[in-house]
């Protein structure tokens, strides 16, 4: 039987062919596809974050779709749509590119919000809806998203209903400079480039989930993921005027109790753990929450963001003396 540490290494040795650094990004992937959850990256042009989720499906071993986003793409071209057909004067069902098991939508925010709102179904239910009739989509499916978070221009801000059914959203930063010149002598030949093969499957994925379903949670443990959701929810609930300074117009919702819980969960069992420990549940507290909270123009204008004001939360908030 497969342990996570053996599984996460054989991916990570695949991936790192095409892909130089972002290890965090990497294994908070690899958690997301354990947790069942999707995932928004969020960085500068030019970060690789289209070529990770490339490599992470072709090591996976699993069908992969990429969606390019733009102000003028139709929900059917993402769903799929009924085409007539002149011989018998019937409709036939044509899928679109979400029938895979990863969906790569690239730069998320530039299409309408039509278009975003094509994906809450697929993206909840992991079924779509063509010509009335409902269609399950492959097991396993993942949404793994891109935007840019400079360039506004053209762009359609992600409404809350949809951000909140990504498990993470993870900032991809520019590499080390060791990083860069590793990257350079790995794609500065036009002739020669890294090719991946798939070392994991779809099936195997399945299977892994019952060995992370297994991962015992304390009640501390569960008590303390309430009690951080909740604060954030706090921070939202005071009044303007009293004593401390209210910083978010809302807080984060059950969702994000159910992320800390399942994720706290398969990022233990990638590690070789077999409870989840406090500490497991701070590191992806930032990644499960910073989408999910909503600065107030006040905590804006200060320069704070939403890692900042979760940074308080964590403070605030007792860690159990034993789990």
């Amino acid at each position: 039987m497969i342990n996570g540490p053996t599984w996460s290494q054989k991916l990570r040795t695949e991936i790192s062919q095409a892909v130089i650094g972002q290890d965090a990004v990497i294994e908070r992937m690899l958690v997301a596809l354990l947790a069942n959850g999707h995932v928004l990256l969020e960085g500068m042009p030019g970060l690789a974050k289209t070529l990770l989720i490339k490599s992470l499906g072709t090591a996976m071993g699993v069908q992969f779709e990429r969606i390019q986003f733009t102000p003028d793409l139709l929900p059917s071209d993402v769903v799929g749509t009924m085409i007539f057909s002149p011989k018998d004067g019937g409709f036939t069902t044509h899928k679109g590119p979400i029938f895979a098991n990863l969906v790569l939508a690239d730069e998320i925010n530039r299409a309408p919000a039509k278009v975003q709102s094509a994906l809450l179904e697929a993206m909840q239910e992991r079924q779509v809806t063509i010509g009335g009739n409902s269609h399950i989509l492959p097991k396993p499916f993942f949404v793994m998203a891109t935007q840019n978070p400079v360039e506004q221009e053209g762009t359609y801000q992600l409404p809350e209903a949809q951000t909140d059914r990504f498990l993470f959203k993870l900032l991809v930063d520019y590499p080390t400079a060791a990083e860069e010149s590793s990257m350079m002598q790995m794609w500065g030949q036009v002739t020669k480039q890294p090719a991946l093969k798939a070392v994991s499957s779809g099936a195997e994925l399945l299977e892994l989930r019952t060995q992370v379903d297994a991962i015992h949670v304390s009640p501390a443990v569960q008590a303390y993921i309430l009690a951080l959701v909740r604060s954030s929810r706090d921070l939202a609930a005071q009044a303007e005027g009293g004593a401390a300074k209210r910083l978010l117009n809302f807080g984060a919702s059950p969702r994000a109790s159910l992320a800390l819980f399942q994720a706290g969960r398969a990022l233990a069992w990638l590690r070789g753990g077999d409870y989840l420990s406090p500490a497991l549940v701070q590191e992806i507290f930032h990644d499960a929450l910073r989408h999910r909270v909503g600065l107030t123009y006040e905590a804006e204008a200060e320069g704070l963001t939403s890692d900042k004001i979760l940074d308080q939360v964590l403070i605030r908030t007792p860690v159990p003396a034993k789990v």
